[in-house]
């Protein structure tokens, strides 16, 4: 909490810095330390609104506004025509969470404790989920290289699919939401909790702190990503190295930090909870709420991603199903995860663009 209150004095710099007329780096690195704070206020808030409706409600708010701060930032993204960014920080924020924010926590909670053990059933659950989001983007890739069209209508036939698999990914999502929620909730239910921490602040205050964060981290969006295209300049940084890599850890820094606590209080079924299941509803509820808000911004946003995306994705996915197969995990696993994200952002520091 404390933290949090520190670094959101970024908000006020990265406003007085565009204000004035700093550097775009500047400005880009004080709005990206500035999400960092209200997305964790964001999502304190949201478990605070969470405890009060009870563990139906609750789980669908969290489900809902899990990953607020990534679909903010890609709404304004698309409203900006930045589609490569969108696209870039759908992946990076996959990887992200199923490389980094997994591996970190594995590795410190395996230095922690010898061995960790978690829930193998459920956690096969969510990996079984995120291949499937991942076979969603594959095909279409799939689709495009293998058939033959005129420009205009190839993009028409992309876009359908695009709105078709968003149509699929989401009933699907809600389908999830319905088994874990209601019909299988005593697979997903702690065992150690036995009674739910009471709410500690006012419902009012709750819904205020929601709503104010909510339009700070537009705000700070909105100068994020109007200076991305002069930092990719000035530091020859690739662009999609930003978009994959960068601006995903802005977005789950707070939620980053509360898997890596987690594993280190041996809570590793919260820690896959949040990692895979954060991945699964970027893929199945982020990325179709974006393919369909792109035609009223006259910026449609497709589902057909570069080989880069694609592999990153496809390894990403590959190791959540090889850690959920035992039902334990240990620090070399968490090396090993560490060690692929690593690889991963160097070939796309390096080589993609």
């Amino acid at each position: 909490m404390r933290w949090l209150l520190a670094m959101a004095i970024f908000v006020p710099i990265s406003v007085a810095l565009r204000l004035v007329g700093a550097s775009d780096v500047w400005v880009f690195a004080s709005s990206a330390l500035a999400i960092v704070p209200m997305a964790g206020f964001l999502g304190m808030s949201t478990e605070e609104l969470a405890k009060r409706r009870g563990a139906g409600i609750g789980g669908l708010l969290n489900a809902t506004f899990g990953n607020a701060t990534e679909l903010i930032i890609c709404i304004v993204a698309v409203r900006n025509g930045q589609i490569d960014v969108v696209k870039a920080s759908l992946i990076g924020s996959i990887i992200g969470n199923v490389l980094l924010v997994l591996g970190l926590s594995v590795l410190l909670g395996g230095i922690r404790h010898k061995m960790q053990l978690f829930n193998k059933d459920v956690a096969q659950s969510h990996a079984a989920m995120l291949a499937v989001a991942v076979i969603s983007l594959l095909v279409p890739a799939i689709f495009v290289g293998s058939v033959r069209a005129s420009g205009r209508d190839m993009s028409m036939r992309i876009e359908s699919l695009s709105m078709g698999v968003a149509i699929v990914l989401i009933v699907l999502y809600v389908g999830s939401l319905i088994f874990s929620l209601y019909t299988h909730e005593s697979l997903f239910r702690d065992p150690d909790d036995r009674e739910a921490d009471p709410p500690t602040w006012k419902q009012s205050t709750a819904i205020l702190v929601l709503l104010v964060c909510t339009a700070i981290i537009a705000i700070e969006s909105e100068l994020l990503l109007h200076s991305i295209d002069p930092v990719v300049n000035q530091l020859h940084i690739n662009k999609l190295f930003l978009g994959i890599i960068l601006i995903p850890i802005v977005g789950n820094a707070a939620e980053h930090s509360t898997a890596v606590m987690m594993a280190l209080k041996n809570k590793m079924d919260i820690t896959l909870n949040i990692a895979i299941s954060s991945s699964t509803q970027i893929a199945m509820f982020v990325a179709p709420v974006v393919i369909f808000i792109g035609p009223f911004f006259h910026h449609p946003v497709t589902i057909v991603f570069g080989a880069f995306e694609l592999v990153a994705v496809t390894v990403a996915a590959a190791i959540a199903v090889l850690i959920s197969m035992d039902g334990k995990s240990h620090w070399l696993e968490g090396a090993q995860l560490l060690a692929t994200y690593v690889i991963v952002a160097l070939a796309f520091y390096f080589v993609a663009g």
